[in-house]
């Protein structure tokens, strides 16, 4: 494991959680399963131990981290191990969060992946009440760093002109300029869904949970189906992908779209703008490391054009 400060305590943390007593133990070496600036996380043994974003707003994650520990999520979202009395534990400024290991989706096995389990949980998710106040749903605040963060990569290059002219015709609420639509922001949304967001716990056989809450808040919850949706519509996700995820979330009941019918009118918005996000996102890293975007990415900028390019009458009536 590289030995930063941070990955050093989290593995402490994580380590030390996992055992009872001070009896000498012959663990593996902690296991770094992410280390980025919205999250670095570090595994030793059943316990994950998770450093969260420095400017990390302490009594919005607190909610959120409630809200996992909710037993009305139970069975919907993994749950934190307890934490202690007093202060919450940290690691170099950062708060750090101790949560059961599970089993992430195998990316090697695409066939495996289980988008009818992720489209029932999000169903399960958004018929749920808030079981207590909660900020906004962070999407829309990550789509603008994501433009944020590409403007800042390249400026003064026209490459980034079609994504920023597809994130001009977004409405305001889609830019986390405003709150989402009255009838729509009220739902409580995961904020971040992608198939990385579920594990099986208990470990190996355990039925699938989402984990993740950095995001979750109150939202429009096609926020939430906007990923796939977007991969969809830009040609990375199968037809008939697609429409399994569609069919099982309608199927539990979830709210994010009409019961029948076509879906686009009520995904548009959300969907333009993860389509945006990730080509933000994608300019930005191939600029950072001095190369190409490769075609995936590439093929996410090329829709920003298209949308780009969407007359005023085929945009949704959603973006107002």
């Amino acid at each position: 494991m590289t030995t930063t400060p941070v990955l050093r305590a989290l593995g402490d943390l994580a380590h030390d959680s996992a055992h009872t007593g001070t009896a000498a133990c012959a663990c593996a070496a902690p296991q770094v399963l992410a280390d980025r600036p919205d999250g670095t996380v570090v595994r030793s043994g059943p316990v994950v131990a998770k450093a969260h974003a420095p400017d990390s707003e302490a009594s919005a994650l607190a909610a959120r981290l409630s809200l996992a520990a909710s037993p009305q999520l139970a069975g919907i979202l993994l749950p934190p191990l307890p934490a202690p009395d007093g202060p919450p534990r940290s690691a170099e400024g950062r708060t750090v969060s101790l949560w059961p290991y599970g089993v992430p989706v195998d990316p090697s096995d695409p066939e495996a992946a289980p988008w009818e389990e992720a489209a029932a949980l999000l169903a399960r998710l958004h018929r749920t009440p808030p079981p207590h106040p909660l900020p906004p749903m962070r999407g829309p605040v990550k789509a603008a760093r994501a433009v944020a963060r590409m403007c800042g990569a390249r400026p003064g290059d026209p490459a980034v002109d079609p994504v920023l002219a597809a994130w001009r015709g977004l409405p305001g609420w889609a830019r986390a300029e405003k709150p989402a639509p009255g009838h729509r922001g009220g739902f409580l949304c995961h904020g971040d869904l992608h198939l990385g967001q579920l594990v099986r716990h208990p470990a190996r056989h355990g039925p699938w949970l989402l984990i993740d809450v950095d995001d979750a808040g109150l939202g429009d919850p096609a926020w939430d189906l906007a990923r796939p949706a977007a991969w969809y519509a830009a040609g990375l996700l199968p037809a008939a992908v697609w429409l399994r995820f569609l069919d099982a979330y309608r199927a539990a009941g979830g709210p994010a779209v009409r019961a029948e019918g076509d879906p686009w009118p009520d995904l548009d918005v959300a969907a333009r703008a993860l389509t945006v996000q990730t080509a933000a996102i994608a300019l930005a890293k191939s600029a950072a490391e001095e190369r190409s975007p490769d075609e995936v990415e590439q093929l996410m900028i090329d829709t920003c054009v298209r949308i780009a390019t969407l007359p005023p009458e085929l945009v949704s009536d959603c973006a107002s």
